[in-house]
C-alpha cells in the first residue's frame, strides 16, 4: 500500500516533531506533502525543521517550518496560528512529537525523567490539540496522535513511557467523544518499534521492525475521507513478522 493513493489536495497539514531526517515526523510530513498537502513542519530545533523545509521544497512540497517547544501554550497556538496565516486553513493535525527518555528501572527514575517524558509525550500532544479544535471545526478536520505499542503490550523497563502512552491513547478516546458533535475526528497509531538509523543502531538488524511506509500509510489512512466514520480508535502498527524486516 502506497501513501501516494491518498489524496489530500486543497487540505493543511499540521506536523510535529518534524525536524529529524529519517525520522517519524519527517517521513508523515512528507507523506502528507506528496499527496497534496500543504504542511505546517513544527520542531523544537529551529534549523533542523528549516532544512526539512527545504527539503521539502525541492521534492515540490509547500511548506512552513514552525520552531519551538510544545510543551509551551503560546508555541502550540503559534503553530495553528501559522497554518491559518499562511494557507487560511487547518484540516490535519498529527501529534509525532514525542518518545522513550526513560529506559531503566523504576527505583533509577528522576522526577526529571518523569516530568519530561511525560511532557514530551502527553503535554505536547494535549496543547496542540487543544489550540487547534477552533481552525479544524471550521473545516470538519482530524487529529492523528502517537500512541505505542507498548499501550497494548507493555514492555520492562519503560513503566513511564508506557503510561505517558496509554495517557494518550485515553485522550484520544476521550477527546474523540468530546469533539463528536462538532465534527472533528481524533484517532491515533501504535506503532511498534520503527526501523529508523537509530533503533537499528541500538537494536540491529535483527530486530522486528515497523517500517516508516506503514506508519505513514496508517496516519494518512486515518486522516483520509476514508475513514470520515472513524473517530476514537487507536490503531495497532506492528512488524510484519517477528524478527524479519
Amino acid at each position: 500500500m502506497s501513501s501516494t493513493r491518498f489524496d489530500f489536495r486543497g487540505k493543511v497539514a499540521l506536523v510535529t516533531g518534524v525536524g529529524r531526517a529519517g525520522q517519524i515526523g519527517n517521513a508523515v510530513a512528507l507523506a502528507f506533502g506528496h499527496a497534496g498537502a500543504k504542511i505546517i513542519a513544527c520542531d523544537q530545533n529551529a534549523v533542523a525543521v528549516a532544512e526539512r523545509v527545504r527539503e521539502f521544497a525541492a521534492a515540490g512540497v509547500d511548506a512552513r517550518p514552525c520552531a519551538g517547544d510544545l510543551t509551551q501554550r503560546d508555541i502550540a497556538a503559534l503553530a495553528v496560528e501559522m497554518a491559518l496565516r499562511h494557507f487560511g486553513r487547518l484540516d490535519v493535525v498529527v501529534n509525532v512529537a514525542g518518545g522513550l527518555t526513560t529506559y531503566g528501572p523504576i527505583d533509577q527514575l528522576s522526577v526529571a525523567d518523569f516530568d519530561r517524558e511525560i511532557a514530551i509525550n502527553l503535554k505536547t500532544t494535549v496543547l496542540v490539540s487543544q489550540a487547534a479544535v477552533g481552525a479544524l471545526g471550521r473545516t470538519e478536520g482530524c487529529i492523528v496522535n502517537f500512541a505505542s505499542i507498548a499501550y497494548f503490550a507493555p514492555q520492562a523497563p519503560m513503566a513511564v513511557y508506557s503510561a505517558a502512552k496509554a495517557a494518550v491513547a485515553g485522550f484520544t478516546q476521550s477527546l474523540a467523544l468530546e469533539l463528536r458533535d462538532r465534527k472533528i475526528r481524533v484517532n491515533a497509531v501504535a506503532p511498534g518499534m520503527v526501523r529508523t538509523a537509530d533503533n537499528v543502531a541500538s537494536a540491529g538488524e535483527g530486530a522486528a521492525y515497523v517500517e516508516l511506509r506503514d506508519i505513514t500509510d496508517g496516519v494518512l489512512s486515518l486522516a483520509s475521507v476514508e475513514s470520515s466514520t472513524v473517530t476514537g480508535h487507536i490503531l495497532p502498527i506492528a512488524p510484519a513478522a517477528s524478527g524479519t524486516a
